[in-house]
This record gives C-alpha cells, structure tokens and sequence, in this order.
C-alpha cells in the first residue's frame, strides 16, 4: 500500500462525511429524534468542503511541479 497523501485524506473525510449526512437525514425521514441534527449536518458539510480543497490544492500543486 502506497504513502498517504491529501488526496486519499481528502477523498476518506469526503466519503465519511457524506455516508455520515445520509444515516443522519435517513433518521430523520424515517421519524427518529436526532438531537443536534442540525449541527451535525453542518460539520458534516464542513469536512466536505475541507475535503474538496485539500484535494484540489493536492492536484494543484501536482500539476506545478510537472
């Protein structure tokens, strides 16, 4: 297995972050109390867009460096 590097971080906290949105709101649809629900659909976007940048600033500075 090869080194870890922002885009494989970025795509885990990406993944995790959504998998972690969608329990939270099926929950909610099917009528069970999610106290804090709110907050924690908010830091759940946070670490997707955190995701998003580290792997578009990985990209980025891959492609500098060709």
């Amino acid at each position: 297995m090869g080194d870890w590097d922002l885009t494989s971080i970025g795509l885990i906290v990406i993944v995790c972050s959504i998998t972690v949105a969608g329990i939270i709101i099926g929950a909610l649809l099917l009528g069970f109390p999610v106290g804090r629900a709110p907050f924690l659909l908010i830091i759940t976007l946070v670490l997707i867009v955190m995701g998003a940048i580290s792997i578009f600033y990985d990209n980025a500075k891959t492609n500098e460096s060709r």
